[in-house]
């Protein structure tokens, strides 16, 4: 996300969290509830009651970094509200980010290359 640091492991809160919430409060939620290693690289995904915003919390290697994003023109697709944590793949990520049904994109199949007959 900054510096070059680009998460491979997703994880989202699927419980609403107050948006005062800043560095230390989330970090608090991803090392009481998550159980996933604050610094291990891995990028946290946290929402609002509303589906208007969200908040990614991630280690770059030198500090925590916290990003906001609040959408102008429509609402992020999240899951149904429970206490769970649920691991997206980074193109689910990327289209959740962008407020895209993250549910309906998958990572493409990995097709054998065709033979060539003579």
């Amino acid at each position: 996300m900054i510096n070059g640091h680009a998460p491979k492991r997703f994880y989202l809160y699927a419980k609403p969290v107050d948006f005062r919430r800043g560095h230390q409060g989330l970090s608090m939620i991803v090392q009481e509830i998550t159980k996933v290693d604050l610094f291990s690289g891995a990028a946290f995904i946290f929402r609002p009651k509303n589906a208007h915003a969200v908040k990614i919390l991630t280690w770059d290697g030198s500090g925590l970094v916290l990003v906001h994003k609040k959408l102008e023109d429509r609402s992020f697709r999240w899951p149904p509200i429970n206490n769970g944590v649920m691991s997206l793949t980074p193109v689910q990520f990327s289209a959740l980010v962008e407020g895209i049904d993250w549910r309906k994109v998958h990572t493409a199949r990995r097709t054998r290359k065709p033979k060539i007959i003579a």
